[in-house]
């Protein structure tokens, strides 16, 4: 078996992991970055996840109208495949062009903390490091529902996002942001979409107002939703599968050309021999890290999806720089120092949230006024009008002693821009006052934040 030294290994092509891959090679650290798979350079937000789905969700608004939908969705399909492409490219070329940096697809593994196997058929190569990062993201959950997970129908959003054919009638499994993202995008194409999920609520994890403002924007899209569901069968006949399910003890049974899966995603663990070298995980399968990332093995890290934090590719990004500060800086940086991250849901319009919901401000006990409007009544905001989408709302939970801003929900056009501006107030320790009186330019979504912070409703 061949043996190779490195300063840093890297598990896994994904942001964080990625980027620090390539700050150190150029600095001239000896660095290999073991990815299983070529189609997955540059990580799951570029190939499989951030970047082919919301192509997809624009290009559903920009559907020529003598163009079916189903053409149209196999149109875009082959459009967003060659832009992950030349993306994937650009990410290899990004460390390829580095001498000190190695690029090796295969699959690792762990003989001890400081030995790992890399596989790739039936070549087989010994990796040592002095410092290891395990950056190997999260793959989808089946949930354990008779029979889906043996149907020929079940899919999963990266089999979506791969395939050109729309689904006729598509049954989603999961009304939280994965499921809603593509139950949205793929009624746009044209598509049958119903959507079950045990809770009673549509985003549980939203206030009821923001939930349910959500919930009628996709109705009138045409989505069905089975709240409060309990999927008891998945049954596949010759050409379909049926959808038995229960609410309040009431049984229905819906038929589907496909079921998605969209019930979260799990760390990717299982193929890299943890157990080996020592490295704990969580209850939930993460790998366990402290507030710099590190593993229970000091020389080992763990970052991005795989250590258990939020699933987004900017906290990946954030993890990077906290390594990279054990590794290169002052080591001061920590997960505990992240404030107000905010995030979106890519609905039409989108939903983007920052902070706590006034459901949990209440319940931490903290005095609370609330300023909220329906965007379609913001006379401030004419730029909604301008886009022809006056849907959504705009709410804003406020410290009633300081004025600082707990939280924002902001379900409209331009949502997942106008939260970066909240979020930034928030860490900065800004006012609602001060955005409410803040200069914006016109005509703009921002300016919405004069009036809707002008009115506090309770």
């Amino acid at each position: 078996m061949d043996r190779l030294h490195a300063d840093l290994l890297v598990i896994g092509f994904g942001k964080g992991g990625k980027t620090l891959a390539a700050t150190m090679g150029r600095r001239g650290r000896r660095v290999i970055l073991v990815e299983q798979s070529d189609q997955m350079y540059g990580g799951t937000c570029i190939n499989i996840g951030c970047v082919p789905s919301k192509a997809l969700i624009h290009r559903a608004s920009t559907q020529p109208g003598d163009t079916d939908g189903a053409s149209w969705y196999a149109n875009s399909v082959a459009w967003t495949a060659s832009l992950t492409s030349t993306l994937r490219s650009k990410n290899f070329q990004m460390l390829d062009l580095l001498d000190s940096v190695t690029v090796i697809t295969g699959t690792a593994a762990f003989f001890d903390e400081k030995r790992v196997e890399v596989t790739a058929g039936s070549d087989r190569l010994e990796v040592t490091a002095d410092i290891i990062v395990i950056n190997t993201g999260a793959q989808t959950m089946i949930p354990d529902i008779p029979g889906l997970r043996a149907s020929k129908h079940l899919i999963t959003g990266t089999d979506l996002l791969g395939s050109p054919n729309l689904p006729r009638r598509l049954a989603v499994v999961g009304a939280g942001y994965q499921g809603i993202e593509f139950a949205a995008m793929l009624r746009r194409y044209g598509a049958e979409v119903t959507v079950l999920d045990r809770a009673e609520q549509l985003l549980p994890a939203e206030d009821s107002d923001v939930a349910q403002a959500a919930e009628q924007i996709l109705r009138d899209e045409g989505i069905t939703f089975r709240t409060g569901a309990h999927i008891t069968r998945v049954t596949d006949t010759p050409s379909t599968t049926m959808i038995t399910y229960e609410v309040n003890g009431a049984t229905s049974t819906i038929e589907a050309d496909a079921v998605l899966a969209a019930t979260g995603r799990a760390p990717r663990t299982a193929d890299l021999r943890l157990d080996a070298a020592g490295v704990r995980t969580t209850e939930r399968g993460a790998i366990e890290v402290d507030e710099h990332l590190r593993t229970n093995r000091p020389h080992i890290f763990a970052v991005g999806d795989v250590n258990g934090g939020p699933q987004f590719t900017y906290i990946s990004l954030d993890d990077y720089r906290i390594v990279a500060d054990q590794l290169l800086g002052e080591g001061k940086r920590a997960t505990t120092d992240r404030q107000a991250v905010p995030y979106t849901l890519f609905m039409t319009p989108p939903l983007a949230r920052v902070g706590m919901t006034e459901r949990q401000a209440r319940a931490a006990g903290r005095p609370v006024r609330v300023a909220s409007k329906p965007i379609a009544a913001i006379a401030a905001m004419p730029r909604a009008r301008i886009l022809d989408d006056t849907r959504g709302l705009m709410k804003f939970v406020i410290d009633a002693e300081t004025d600082r801003i707990l939280g924002a929900a902001l379900l409209s056009v331009d949502a997942q821009e106008l939260i970066n501006t909240v979020a930034l107030a928030m860490r900065s320790g800004a006012t609602a006052a001060s955005l409410r009186d803040a200069i914006w330019t016109h005509p703009s979504s921002t300016e919405a934040f004069n009036e809707v912070l002008a009115t506090v409703i309770r």
